[in-house]
């Protein structure tokens, strides 16, 4: 696990999740590798989705949040390892079969647009995957750009993405 000081102020982060190869299983054992890096997660539900810019098997998505004394960069470097233990390729190619996709998309209100570090994640604004999950997990949490809560985000998303609930049994 990640050391954490007792003296150092915690920082909620919030990082989608997703998987459209051996998913439940790699979307399961994300879960365990997370909460032994970082410790409590708080859970989101699954949603299933079709592929979004290619033509492939369906995306399982959901979103965790935790916190940590970490830096953001410090983070991306773990989500990176668990990808990697999982069998990640990096192509450079962004729509394409994913084993394991773990994005920060949220670290406190920070906002970032550094060339490795955008936050909050655009994700949240453009993909019903990662917004719903993201409102129903922090329906009175504020987009730290747009000033509105995710729940109302989610009220107004226009988006014709299909969503469905998947249980995992992950509590």
């Amino acid at each position: 696990m990640l050391a954490s000081s007792s003296n150092v102020v915690m920082t909620e982060i919030f990082a989608s999740l997703g998987s459209n190869q051996n998913r439940e299983e790699n979307i399961r054992s994300a879960i365990h590798s997370l909460r032994s890096t970082f410790g409590v997660l708080r859970l989101s539900p699954v949603y299933r989705n079709r592929a979004v810019g290619f033509v492939g098997e369906d995306f399982l998505n959901m979103v965790v949040a935790f916190n940590s004394d970490a830096t953001p960069q410090e983070i991306q470097q773990e989500f990176r390892r668990i990808e990697d233990e999982h069998g990640r390729i990096r192509d450079g190619n962004k729509f394409s079969p994913r084993l394991l996709d773990i994005d920060l998309i949220l670290y406190g209100d920070l906002v970032c647009d550094e060339p490795a570090l955008k936050l909050p994640r655009e994700d949240i604004v453009k993909y019903a995957f990662v917004l719903l999950p993201l409102a129903e997990l922090e329906p009175e949490g504020v987009h730290p750009e747009l000033n509105i809560t995710y729940a109302r985000m989610w009220k107004g998303y226009d988006g014709a993405q299909e969503l469905k609930v998947v249980d995992l049994g992950l509590g």
